[in-house]
This record gives structure tokens, sequence and C-alpha cells, in this order.
């Protein structure tokens, strides 16, 4: 087992080496292919996953059924969509591997399993959900506020990943741009 996922992941003062261990002791190993539908629109998500290797997206089809990319997960990032997992809703949201994955899986009902034994485990969980909203909230605002070719060169800076390995048919709709327009912009940026 790679402790040093767990270790990165489950990171906060409060949680002990022996809990994180604990936690850990919960997640099996699983794999999937490129291009395999982890998670389907109107699925109930039943575990959230720790990405050791590998890019997933999650992405849904807008009203005219355009295919929108609307967060990438990247090596050492939860795979989740929250709203399904925690109030075991169907998902709006499909989840998609979009190359071969390597992750560690967590069941719904080990985590809460994991969430009643260990106490620490709640904090690091409040802690983990402030960071997801200020990030959404984030998101939400730099759509509005800067440029298409400033919310690139922000994905370059803090997932380069993305851009090594992914379709820029799904990184384009992950900007709100056209294909046509982020080939403009990458030319832009070589060029500058």
């Amino acid at each position: 087992m790679n402790s040093e996922i767990f270790q990165n992941t489950y990171q906060h003062f409060l949680l002990s080496e022996e809990d994180i261990n604990q936690i850990a002791s919960f997640h099996k190993k699983r794999s999937f292919v490129k291009d395999e539908l982890i998670l389907a629109k109107d699925q109930v998500l039943e575990s959230y996953y720790l990405l050791e290797k590998g890019v997933v997206r999650a992405f849904v089809n807008d009203m005219d059924n355009n295919d929108i990319t609307t967060e990438f997960f990247i090596d050492g990032d939860i795979v989740i969509i929250p709203s399904s997992l925690f109030q075991q809703i169907p998902s709006q949201e499909s989840l998609q591997a979009v190359t071969d994955c390597e992750v560690w899986e967590i069941k719904y009902d080990d985590f809460q399993e994991v969430f009643r034994s260990i106490p620490s485990f709640a904090e690091w969980g409040r802690l983990w959900f402030t960071y997801q909203l200020f990030t959404l909230k984030q998101r939400s605002l730099d759509m509005i506020t800067i440029s298409a070719t400033n919310r690139y060169l922000k994905l370059s800076k803090e997932k380069p990943q993305i851009l090594q390995t992914v379709p820029l048919k799904f990184i384009a709709s992950f900007l709100g741009i056209t294909d046509t327009s982020l080939s403009r912009i990458r030319k832009e940026i070589v060029r500058a």
C-alpha cells in the first residue's frame, strides 16, 4: 500500500499516523482504463477515490446536449461528486477516466464508519469541504472576471498535467470557450 497518498490526502495536525493507517485500511486499490465511465449521470456515487495516478474529469451535457467538462482531477486529488455521495442522490454529473487511472476507493458506508470512529477525521473533513467551497467560488468568479487567456494560464500553472494529457475539446469546454478560441490562445502564448 502506498502510504504517501494517504499521508498527503489526509494531512491534518489532529490525525495521527495511527489514524491515517486506520483510514487507509478502508481503501481498496482499483484501476480504470482510459475513457471508462466511472459514474454515469443519474447514478448514485457509492464511493470516492484518491487518485494516485491519472486524470479524471467530471462533465455534464448542457441543454443542447453539448459535453461540458466541469472539473479535472489529477494525481493526489479526491475524485468525488459531493452532492451525490453525501446525499445519496442521483448525480447530475458523470465521471470519466481521461487516462488510465490508479485509485484508492473508499465506499460510502466505510467513510461513515471512519467518520464516526475517528473524531479528528471530522475536522479534516470540515477543512477539506471549506477548501472545496472556496475553490468552487473562485472558479465561478474567474469565469466572469478574468479573460479566457488568463483562465488558460491559470490552469497551466495549477494543473499542467491537464494540458499534457487531456484532449483540447475537454479543456476548451472547461474554460468556457470553443476549440477554435483555445487554439488561438495557445498560438498567441507560443508567440509571446
